[in-house]
């Protein structure tokens, strides 16, 4: 934690706990997200954020903690849509969509048998970073140290994996196991990052900070760098404007990123110079 010193407006024990837990989403959820830019399945994050608000709503019927059922049916459905794309069994976008609408019906319906929509569904749902407890945030912190570590480790094979498939298919790359695991940390993350900013937003933090390190950067790892910095600024702005203005700090947190982006689009409009990821298309 920061400490009792911090300035304002971390000098709170709340604030220092958000800031711990929301800090790390900010470095995690861009980090997987710019391989998933790369691959342009930015939406992914999104479909399998409704397919955890089902493993949610399993946890209420269950009585069992939300956040590892809503982990296991997450990385469920990842994995079958992944599945479902590689076997050509149904396009990306359909079979997202499928995943997707089931997810978000069946949520609704296992909340309903849960006691309905109370405070705490509304919190996974739009997320409340200012209410996490330490246990809460050792979650957090735990998941996304995992997914930072894991992608470290298969930086390379990911990356070929997601700027040419095909290639990496015949150079005898293990492609499946690469979009798989990919898939897998999807929805950690989206999991792990569902408490601070929402299911609903949570893909915004996987894409919006990799729009603008594309349109900053010169390559790959320049993006994925300058994609971190961009998410965790976001994060201390966010939450700093939350308490200063009274704002919901999940969508303050967004908004930051969002408003990143329309700046750097404005400054690098009219520079002519193409953003990586197009050119290595």
């Amino acid at each position: 934690m920061l400490g009792l010193g911090a300035p304002y407006p971390f000098d709170l024990g709340f604030m220092q706990r958000a800031l711990v837990a929301s800090l790390a989403v900010g470095v995690f959820a861009p980090t997987i997200g710019t391989f998933l830019v790369q691959k342009r399945m930015s939406l992914i994050g999104d479909g399998i954020g409704h397919i955890a608000f089902a493993g949610v709503g399993a946890g209420l019927v269950a009585g069992v903690a939300p956040l590892w059922m809503a982990l296991l049916f997450a990385v469920a459905g990842a994995i079958g849509v992944e599945w479902l794309r590689s076997r050509r069994r149904a396009s990306g976008d359909l079979a997202l969509a499928l995943f997707f609408y089931s997810g978000i019906a069946l949520g609704v319906v296992l909340v309903s048998l849960g006691g309905g929509f109370d405070a705490g569904v509304l919190t996974y749902l739009f997320g409340q970073p200012l209410t996490v407890d330490g246990g809460e945030i050792a979650s957090i912190l735990a998941l996304g140290a995992a997914i930072v570590a894991t992608v470290i480790g298969m930086r390379r094979l990911l990356f070929a994996v997601v700027t040419d498939e095909d290639w990496s298919r015949v150079a005898g790359l293990p492609v499946d196991a690469a979009n798989f695991a990919l898939a897998a940390l999807t929805a950690c993350a989206v999991v792990a990052a569902m408490r601070i900013v929402g299911i609903l937003l949570v893909a915004a933090m996987m894409v919006l900070p990799v729009a603008s390190g594309q349109l900053l950067a010169r390559s790959f790892a320049g993006t994925l760098w300058w994609s971190v910095g961009i998410g965790a600024g976001s994060v201390i702005a966010g939450l700093a404007a939350s308490r200063i203005w009274g704002l919901a700090p999940g969508g303050s947190i967004v908004l930051v990123a969002a408003g990143c982006f329309a700046v750097v689009a404005v400054l690098k409009r009219g520079s002519g110079r193409v953003p990586f990821a197009e050119e290595a298309a």
